[in-house]
């Protein structure tokens, strides 16, 4: 590897899926501002992922139809027959 290029701020992050509420703990380098009390009591920095491994339809074998920001309505609403 080459040296010098890789991250060294790793912290203690909680990742949350949005479309069903599954939350994991993990060392990242990502930014964010919000905040989450986890499990053990210590308070985290929180990042939202709109799907994750429990939530994708290749690790659950469903298909879920996952509509965390209202995306299917506005395009219905958008392109519905005018009466």
């Amino acid at each position: 590897m080459k040296q010098g290029i890789h991250p060294q701020s790793y912290r203690f992050v909680v990742f949350k899926d949005m479309s069903n509420g599954h939350s994991f703990l993990s060392k990242s380098t990502a930014a964010t501002k919000e905040t989450i009390k986890w499990e053990d009591g210590n308070e985290y920095p929180l990042i939202k992922l709109e799907i994750s491994n429990t939530s994708h339809p290749f690790y659950t074998g469903k298909n879920m139809l996952v509509d965390t920001a209202g995306r299917i309505d506005k395009f219905k609403k958008r392109y519905e027959k005018k009466k």
